[in-house]
């Protein structure tokens, strides 16, 4: 009996300080990954509470919850800044430079990902150097050459302009993704006799999907925020967007709460629910490339 003892197993008394240890770190990361959330979430949360209190309770309590939802502010805002107008020449604007962006810099990256030469890697150089231009070296130009061919206070203008700008970084992402895409697929193509266009729209395009979507996000988001460009190509008040509305709603004499904090929810609002409707596929898109 004493050596049936021996040879089992002893159950170990007292705590697994192993578990203990790996919980606790696990706590403290959760924990301070929701702290920064918090954080990055706290402008957010002023920006909409403010956006409900009347001029009296700012002045009162600046930093204090509101007594009740105070609709009257949005009321102002939504009469007075054109919103709904503002708000479509903005979606339309920006899903005509997605559409634009994503079509000729899918066709440019992909010759310039097939040919493995010097000249190729020069131009995808030249791209990449244009992400880093700042904005106020392209201003003056862009002007001036819009200005000599009339694309001014123009639809077609300010969507070519913004092409412009975010071409690079379409041509930028595409190409090294079109380089991991095996050769095998295009030889089979051009055994059915398929030439290059073809292999591009039906073999090439459809494996796109995850860095489009990326690409796409990137670009809603940079168009939707953008503010100079705007500024410098639209006057007409029936072409602005929806942040040079919220701009021209609050005016640059004087800052008024009332008027601010409504304006600016309204104005990243359809931005939020564009992101919400389409995070589905956004995130469908980003993980597809994980199990080609």
């Amino acid at each position: 009996m004493s050596d049936l003892t021996q040879t089992l197993p002893q159950i170990k008394s007292g705590p697994d300080w192993v578990l203990i240890r790996k919980r606790t770190r696990s706590f403290i990361a959760h924990a301070f990954v929701l702290t920064l959330v918090a954080i990055m979430l706290l402008p957010l949360f002023y920006m909409v509470m403010m956006s409900f209190k009347t001029s009296t309770e700012i002045a009162q309590d600046p930093l204090g919850l509101p007594e009740r939802l105070y609709w009257g502010n949005y009321m102002a805002a939504l009469s007075s800044m054109g919103y709904v107008r503002s708000v479509l020449n903005s979606i339309g604007i920006t899903i005509s430079v997605i559409v634009v962006v994503v079509l000729t810099g899918a066709m440019a990256a992909y010759p310039l990902a097939r040919m493995n030469n010097r000249i190729s890697k020069t131009i995808v150089m030249v791209m990449a150097l244009g992400l880093a231009t700042p904005n106020f070296v392209t201003i003056t130009p862009i002007y001036v050459i819009f200005r000599d061919l009339g694309l001014l206070d123009s639809y077609l203008g300010i969507v070519l302009a913004f092409a412009a700008l975010k071409l690079p970084l379409a041509v930028f992402f595409y190409t090294g993704f079109i380089a991991a895409i095996p050769m095998d697929l295009e030889e089979a193509a051009k055994l059915d006799n398929c030439n290059s266009w073809q292999i591009f729209w039906h073999v090439i395009r459809p494996l796109l999907a995850p860095v489009t979507a990326t690409l796409s996000l990137f670009i809603m988001i940079m168009v939707w925020n953008d503010f100079i460009y705007p500024l410098l190509l639209l006057t007409d008040k029936s072409k602005l967007t929806v942040m040079i509305a919220v701009y021209k709603f609050v005016g640059n004499t004087g800052i008024d709460p009332t008027k601010l904090f409504p304006a600016a929810v309204l104005g990243s609002l359809p931005l939020l629910i564009m992101f919400v409707a389409f995070q589905r596929k956004i995130m469908a898109g980003a993980t597809a490339g994980a199990v080609k």
